[in-house]
């Protein structure tokens, strides 16, 4: 279970302040305030042998929403991040702060062709229940995907900039002036940041969906995201045994941006670690989300 954390009166709706932190991490944003400007790009391959036979068994009574690679790969990063509070901190108004939620964003298209609207998508996972990950991003994907594809609604976040864009244009920049304050002062209304997926934990984007290749996404200077990844198109890639001994398997990979200020090099390396012996071993998404993994 999550440790409740002591109020602080610099918390925001979406984060705790961050009172203890080394110099470094205080003076950062000062000396680079931009998100977009501190980017630090990871690549991971990930192997799907045994992703493959997990998929194998959960389907095995022909469901009609099926549990795919995207279900999978979503509930790993969920336990990491769950597992490594770090990686769900993010500065905001110059300020350091850990993410309050553990908030996953995708888009989806209705159909895949050009001219399909877009959905937004925003999954809040809970860290305090006995529900698996696997099971919450499944349900909470199943939920979202017959909605938009089957009974033809939008997400919130399209409506919500379908108003705006009807003001006349110095209204719509007055507007966004006025939110970046609220924003910069940690007043943002959250019953806006729970519509926008630039508020969340990871921004997901499944580029091999559409058979495209793709191995980084930038960060925003709007919103509060510092974690995009990128999922590769599945092919046969190289893999080598123990023995060192070459063989041919389908895999995938994963193109991780990250605010490099949230954490340090050796924080990163341990997380990607962990998210690793998920992928490699995925029965682990069907225990509680704060089971330690170990390495």
């Amino acid at each position: 279970m999550a440790k409740e954390k002591k109020q602080h009166r610099l918390d925001r709706p979406d984060g705790y302040y961050i009172k203890d932190t080394d110099t470094m991490h205080k003076f950062f944003p000062y000396l680079l305030p931009n998100r977009t400007d501190n980017e630090a790009v990871m690549s991971e391959t990930v192997d799907l042998t045994a992703i493959k036979a997990y998929l194998e068994k959960k389907n095995a009574d022909s469901p009609e929403f099926k549990y795919t690679f995207f279900h999978v790969i979503c509930a790993a990063i969920a336990k990491t991040i769950a597992l490594r509070p770090r990686m769900n901190r993010f500065y905001a108004g110059q300020r350091f702060y850990e993410r309050k939620d553990i908030i996953i964003s995708f888009t989806a298209k209705r159909r895949l062709v050009d001219n399909s609207d877009e959905a937004l998508a925003m999954l809040k996972i809970d860290r305090d229940g006995d529900v698996p990950p696997i099971e919450q991003v499944y349900e909470k994907v199943k939920k979202f995907v017959y909605s938009v594809r089957r009974d033809g609604n939008m997400d919130n976040t399209t409506d919500i900039m379908a108003t705006i864009l009807k003001l006349p244009r110095p209204i719509v920049k007055l507007l966004m002036r006025v939110l970046r304050f609220l924003e910069y002062h940690g007043k943002y209304p959250l019953s806006l940041m729970k519509e926008d997926p630039y508020y969340s934990s990871v921004y997901v984007s499944n580029l091999g969906s559409i058979k495209m290749h793709a191995s980084y996404h930038h960060l925003t200077n709007w919103g509060t995201n510092s974690l995009f990844v990128v999922i590769d198109e599945k092919k046969p890639m190289i893999f080598f045994d123990e023995d060192g001994r070459p063989d041919v398997r389908e895999g995938l990979n994963l193109g991780i941006t990250i605010d490099e200020r949230i954490a340090d090099g050796m924080y990163f390396a341990n997380s990607i670690k962990i998210l690793r012996k998920i992928l490699e071993n995925p029965e682990l998404l069907e225990l509680p989300i704060m089971t330690e993994v170990e390495l």
